[in-house]
């Protein structure tokens, strides 16, 4: 194993939960579905859970069901005032510059969406690629080929790479594709499922601990490549 990269998720991963930021999202998608499907609060809640559970996200679902403008739905559920809820984070651009791989976001979100973040967190320079749901053709992290799209656009290997996530579910096709994982789980406890979980090589509780596994795998990586001399 040779790291090269290590790609992050955004929101909830880069700040943690309670920012606010998914909470607008979550409102956003919820307004749109009462309007274009012409249902109540609590219908709009309960199809979203539904779509969330069966299809990895609410646009998942609708795209699978119902016939969808989805350049404009992507565009009114991130339509939010990021600089509200998010502001520089100075311990996460330090943090960052000094883990020594190439960065990348990798998000379910827009790249536009994934750049207002990065912008605000402070931390947009760190990071030399996003890659949204646009750029992998739609198919969210619940499908292995999005993350092999991915891959093919960084043109990279799954081996070369560590993925630092919130959501247990996204790991299990980045590590099918070869990818180092790491579990960023928040004091709530996030959506562990309590079966087999052996795709997920770390667990931290902070993003800012991403640092001390990174140096670990580097240090493990010098050590094999010491061994083999």
């Amino acid at each position: 194993m040779s790291l090269t990269f290590v790609i992050f998720d955004l929101d909830n991963t880069l700040y943690p939960p309670g920012s606010g930021v998914m909470e607008e999202i979550g409102h956003r998608i919820q307004l749109w579905l009462r309007r274009r499907l012409d249902l109540s609060r609590e219908e709009a809640a309960s199809l979203r859970r539904d779509y969330l559970h069966q299809h990895g996200t609410t646009m998942g679902g609708l795209m699978s069901e119902h016939a969808v403008d989805v350049p404009h739905y992507l565009d009114f559920v991130h339509d939010i005032p990021i600089e509200e809820h998010l502001e520089p984070n100075p311990v996460l651009i330090e943090m960052l510059e000094r883990i020594p791989l190439r960065k990348v976001i990798y998000t379910n979100a827009t790249s536009e969406h994934g750049r207002r973040v990065l912008q605000a967190l402070g931390v947009f320079e760190q990071f030399e690629r996003i890659i949204g749901i646009e750029e992998v053709g739609l198919d969210n992290k619940h499908h292995r080929r999005a993350y092999e799209r991915m891959l093919s656009l960084l043109e990279a290997s799954g081996s070369e790479c560590v993925m630092v996530e919130d959501s247990p579910r996204n790991l299990l096709p980045a590590k099918a594709v070869g990818m180092m994982t790491i579990l960023v789980e928040s004091e709530t406890g996030g959506e562990r499922s309590g079966t087999d979980e052996s795709f997920i090589d770390f667990t931290v509780r902070s993003v800012l601990d991403v640092e001390e596994v990174i140096d670990h795998l580097l240090e493990a990586d010098e050590a094999e490549g010491s061994g083999n001399r």
